[in-house]
């Protein structure tokens, strides 16, 4: 599917502006939200792995491109930063019950 500069364009604003809503969704901690929004994401993206190789933008389109993924980094930087305590957490938990099964299969329930 050959794309137009214009298609390639508004796909990384899409791209960009979903990344700004996983932010706000990684900000309130509503992880059910951000998980959702990285799917929709991940449409764009296959879009784009698709038909952006062959499209040839112009300065100011190429200009548009590396604001947008400026913004996706960005964001994408800071969501890391609000999720990986998170998946710390959730980590440790999930070790730890996995610990409490193992010593309750090997000594028994006390």
């Amino acid at each position: 599917m050959m794309m137009t500069g214009q298609e390639v364009l508004s796909e990384y604003a899409a791209v960009a502006d979903l990344t700004g809503q996983m932010l706000a969704a990684a900000e309130a901690g509503d992880w059910d939200h951000l998980t959702e929004l990285e799917e929709r994401v991940s449409v764009h993206v296959d879009v784009l792995k698709r038909g952006e190789a062959a499209v040839q933008l112009n300065p100011l389109g190429r200009q548009a491109k590396v604001d947008c993924i400026k913004r996706i980094l960005a964001d994408d930087r800071r969501i890391r930063d609000l999720t990986m305590p998170w998946m710390a957490h959730l980590s440790a938990l999930i070790n730890n019950s996995g610990t409490q099964r193992r010593l309750a299969n090997a000594y028994g329930s006390v």
